[in-house]
């Protein structure tokens, strides 16, 4: 259990730079765009004893890996928008409810998993997607602004700064680009990855990818002039790259602790989350949560629960 609690820990860090970026005048985008390289350098660091790292341009899925470090580098720049703008609780329901997303995948386009979904597995996924738009709800404009680039402009030319506008629809973008992310990752581990050798190469291709993205992007807001890159920027990308590499990789650890049971780890890693995320976010940043709110995340552990309570109660049978 110590690498899923160290997994879910991990994962939490990464939302609280977001929350603590614009209190330490870091720049949201830059500490995203250089936490890729740092991401890359930590897996590197950390390949197997007689194992190299190359790109194969002749593979399929090396063209895949790199299409989807692009998808992830945008879903982390709305990640840490949704974070400094919702707030950490509605960001991280929102980004583990969205395993829906390759659940109904795996079932019903991919037809694997190994099990036929019941009544209360519906229900779990209809209180999923309830439980993103109750955690969501906000009645009063927040006072943090949105410090990411891209979306600061967008919600600038929709109304005043504090307004939330836009930013409503953050953690439901959040929601749907994880959840597409996810199962363009599980499509990949179906297709192209036969053995768990292979996993940390494809991994360090798909953060290739972002990286690439990542400094284009850099790149055309320098030349336009909307971009300064600060020593502090730096520092950030520090402190979010190497946890983002080492939460990934505490739950290959967990999984392998496992058997490889990925149906048991993944809801206790996503309740998981979603419950520090909440607590922390509570004691030490006073997020208020509406009735709303609370009943959302319940919700959420709810729809988690019953999305894999077979799995659970065989495990746990052991």
């Amino acid at each position: 259990m110590l690498f899923l609690f160290l997994s879910i820990l991990l994962s939490v860090v990464l939302l609280l730079n977001f929350r603590l970026f614009p209190r330490y005048d870091i720049n949201t985008f830059q500490a995203i765009v250089f936490n890729y390289p740092v991401c890359f350098l930590t897996g590197y660091l950390l390949l197997p004893a007689g194992q190299s790292f190359s790109l194969d341009f002749s593979q399929t899925w090396t063209w895949l890996a790199l299409g989807l470090g692009v998808g992830f580098i945008l879903t982390f720049i709305l990640s840490g928008a949704s974070t400094q703008r919702m707030g950490i609780t509605a960001t991280s329901l929102a980004s583990n409810l969205s395993l829906v997303i390759p659940v109904c995948f795996s079932l019903f386009v991919f037809q694997v998993g190994g099990k036929s979904f019941d009544a209360l597995n519906y229900l779990g996924m209809l209180l999923a997607v309830v439980a993103v738009g109750l955690s969501t709800y906000k009645k009063e404009p927040n006072e943090l602004a949105v410090e990411t680039p891209v979306l600061q402009e967008a919600a600038t030319s929709v109304g005043r700064p504090r307004r939330l506008g836009i930013s409503v629809l953050l953690p439901v973008g959040v929601f749907l680009c994880y959840g597409a992310t996810n199962t363009m990752t599980n499509y990949m581990n179906i297709r192209y990855i036969a053995t768990s050798d292979k996993a940390i190469v494809v991994t360090l291709t798909t953060i290739l990818g972002a990286v690439a993205a990542g400094l284009l992007m850099l790149v055309v807001r320098v030349v336009q002039g909307k971009e300064v890159v600060r020593v502090r920027n730096l520092m950030g990308a520090v402190t979010l790259g190497v946890p983002n590499f080492l939460s990934f990789y505490t739950l290959l650890l967990a999984l392998s602790q496992f058997g490889g049971n990925g149906a048991f780890v993944y809801p206790l890693y996503n309740i998981g989350v979603i419950l520090v995320a909440a607590l922390l976010a509570a004691l030490f940043f006073r997020e208020k949560l509406s009735l709303a709110n609370k009943i959302g995340l319940v919700l959420a552990v709810t729809a988690i629960g019953l999305l894999s309570w077979q799995e659970l109660l065989a495990s746990l049978a052991r």
